[in-house]
């Protein structure tokens, strides 16, 4: 027996999961598949950063940027948990760029934005007398702050699929597309599960939000893959901490690229990232040798402690599908989206670009291009509508001291990675728990079987690295032996769809 749906959107990134959740909360009936987990690829592999963009003010990107500033507090008061303000500062190579050209850009990145309390204006500092100066090279004197946010890539496509769970919408992770069959005023859509089973499933609309899989969904429905689209791998490193403080840097490079030194998970910084164009499996890449050492070369032009290829303690690489535009280097093509809508037939709109700080931007327009073939549905409403599951507590400082009130027997470090992490959910994931005995076993890294059933009831984990590299980070805090005893714990626990 098949089930019918308003929407059919394939793909579980984070536009995928920002359609689905736009798409639910107007009243329309949705089903997400994704062939993999939530994430699984591109939207956990990016700088993990909402920002403006400061680099694309040099390529003429202003309504990129402006639109990305104002969806940066958007965002932030979405899921004051997960997106954490910071400091970013620019260190002024004189023989790059001269200071009043920076200067003049940081005053544009100001004013493209609202402004706001959560990020304040830029300024110039002295970096022998700032605390950010003492981890550079004593060349570098003068420097430049301005401020964006850091995120949890991963999790903000979990929070967007919970959401869009919460309000009706059917999420089925491990779920390849296979076929789309198209009608006058109708999708069949032929569906398979990890474990083989054949689902079909009838809808109104298709939304193609596959990223580097976008012509592959395409061809599935017999249809030409999208024109103007190209495949650009980015890779990361992350090592122990680098400094400390809690600003992040803004490295320029003699090639006219950034590179960004970031703190990341308490102990550790994140060095990223590459452009560098892609032809292969997107769900096979890996970080190449030249961009490891691109990277290293880049953050060492700066830091007064080099840092080795011996300290990396991860790599991980992914494939953004970007515009097509006009530009040779890769790190100069558009991080724009474009939208294409065929209604040759029931409607089918495909998902092309993007960037992790305008998806609920985008999500937003999608609906707008579907609501002629489906007039029932509700107005726009992410924008003022209420906050991510967990964002109702406000910051991850503020949940985790309120956490801290009602379990003061827990370790102060647990309770603010679960704040930071869940919000308010982390009271039900707590509740009625005052010692770590009655959070069961410890998997390792501070896993505890209070957490891991609650991974496996609500948000869709069914592995090692949907716990451990996705849903949290603790993949760098545990070892071989614990991974494989988690794998076959979970491999006891759940079954796959």
């Amino acid at each position: 027996m098949s089930e019918s749906f308003d929407v059919l959107v394939v793909g579980g990134g984070i536009n995928g999961a920002g359609i689905a959740r736009d798409a639910a909360g107007r009243g329309l009936s949705v089903c997400l598949c994704e062939q993999d987990d939530l994430a699984a690829h591109t939207s956990s592999a990016s700088t993990k950063l909402i920002h403006g963009g400061l680099r694309y003010l040099q390529q003429g990107e202003f309504a990129l940027v402006r639109k990305a500033l104002n969806e940066r507090e958007t965002l932030r008061r979405l899921a004051p948990h997960l997106i954490l303000p910071t400091r970013f500062v620019l260190p002024h190579a004189r023989h790059l760029r001269p200071a009043w050209m920076l200067r003049a850009g940081l005053w544009l990145y100001d004013h493209l934005g609202h402004a706001n309390p959560h990020f304040p204006r830029s300024q110039r500092i002295d970096l022998q007398r700032d605390r950010s100066g003492a981890a550079l090279q004593p060349a570098y004197r003068t420097g430049f702050t301005y401020a964006d946010a850091r995120v949890n890539d991963a999790r903000l496509v979990v929070l967007n699929a919970l959401d869009a769970h919460q309000r009706g919408a059917d999420i089925r992770t491990r779920t390849r597309c296979e076929q789309l069959i198209r009608h006058h005023d109708h999708w069949w859509a032929v569906l398979r599960t990890a474990n083989g089973d054949v689902q079909r499933i009838r809808a109104r609309c298709v939304v193609n939000a596959s990223g580097p899989w976008a012509g592959a969904v395409l061809e599935r429905a017999g249809l030409d893959a999208p024109l103007g689209v190209r495949l650009v791998q980015g890779s990361h490193l992350v090592v122990p901490r680098l400094f400390a403080h809690d600003s992040a840097y803004l490295f320029q490079q003699p090639d006219q690229r950034v590179v960004f030194a970031i703190p990341f998970e308490q102990d550790f910084t994140l060095i990223g990232t590459t452009d560098t164009d892609y032809d292969g499996d997107p769900a096979q890449v890996q970080p190449r040798a030249d961009d490891q050492t691109y990277l290293l070369e880049a953050v060492n032009r700066f830091v007064r402690v080099p840092v080795r290829a011996a300290d990396i303690v991860w790599r991980y690489s992914g494939v953004r599908p970007l515009l097509a535009d006009h530009h040779r280097d890769a790190s100069r093509v558009t991080r724009d989206y474009r939208l294409e809508l065929d209604t040759a037939g029931a409607p089918l709109l495909s998902v092309l670009g993007g960037k992790l700080t305008t998806y609920r931007a985008l999500a937003e327009d999608a609906l707008g291009r579907l609501s002629p073939a489906l007039p029932e549905m509700g107005a726009a409403w992410t924008a003022g509508g209420p906050p991510l599951p967990g964002g109702d507590g406000g910051t991850a400082a503020e949940v985790a001291e309120a956490l801290q009130r009602d379990h003061p027997r827990l370790p102060p470090a647990l309770l603010q990675r679960l704040a930071s992490s869940y919000g308010t959910r982390a009271v039900g994931l707590l509740a009625g728990a005052q010692t770590l005995d009655a959070l069961g076993q410890d998997h390792g890294g501070g896993l505890y079987d209070r957490e891991l059933d609650y991974l496996i009831a609500h948000e869709w984990a069914r592995t090692a690295d949907d716990v451990l590299w996705r849903r949290s980070h603790l993949g760098l805090r545990v070892d071989a032996a614990q991974r494989e005893a988690l794998a076959a714990t979970l491999q006891a626990r759940v079954s796959m769809p």
